[in-house]
């Protein structure tokens, strides 16, 4: 593997950044929850965030935690589906094919929440008032949020982003062709 930096690789695939916070946003304002500040995209590290105000239910994190993988993901196949069923089932493709499945890879390879949001959903659910069973949901989450951060130094968001914006459309044709 090779090693790019984390600023080039968000300058190349930022509108995954920008639907990445977005989607906290989103579920913020679902669940009632004040924002205070956002940022959707800016050269540094992170390169976006939502400051929020603390949440009062452990649910509440885990769900604004959460949001973009469910958000980004949704929304990179969606945006690849019409594009990658031409070039990967049909192989044809123009340059708008071509952008479109660029656009659902940026988006979907930015599913995965950061390390920021595993301590944010960590600190959430470490208290002594948080029932047993958010702490029983939230650990794992937690976990896996780091897993995948660790997996992005090995492209695995990548990976997921291909599969997301390519595998899914195939998978579909595969279904219900």
């Amino acid at each position: 593997m090779f090693f790019i930096p984390g600023p080039v690789i968000a300058a190349l695939t930022f509108p995954g950044v920008i639907v990445h916070e977005m989607a906290h946003q989103l579920f913020c304002r679902l669940f009632r929850v004040a924002v205070l500040d956002v940022c959707y995209f800016r050269f540094g590290n992170p390169a976006g965030y939502v400051i929020h105000e603390p949440t009062l239910a452990a649910r509440q994190q885990i769900w604004i935690g959460i949001g973009p993988f469910i958000v980004n993901s949704i929304l990179g196949a969606i945006v690849s589906l019409p594009a990658a069923i031409q070039v990967v089932q049909f192989d044809v493709g123009s340059p708008l094919h071509y952008f479109l499945i660029w656009l659902g890879v940026s988006i979907a390879m930015h599913a995965f929440p950061s390390t920021g949001d595993a301590k944010t959903l960590r600190t959430a659910v470490s208290g002594p008032s948080v029932s047993s069973l958010a702490k029983l949901v939230a650990y794992p989450i937690v976990g896996v949020i780091y897993v995948g951060a660790f997996g992005s130094m090995v492209w695995l968001d990548a990976v997921y982003g291909l599969g997301v914006a390519l595998a899914t459309p195939k998978l579909l044709v595969m279904l219900f062709a």
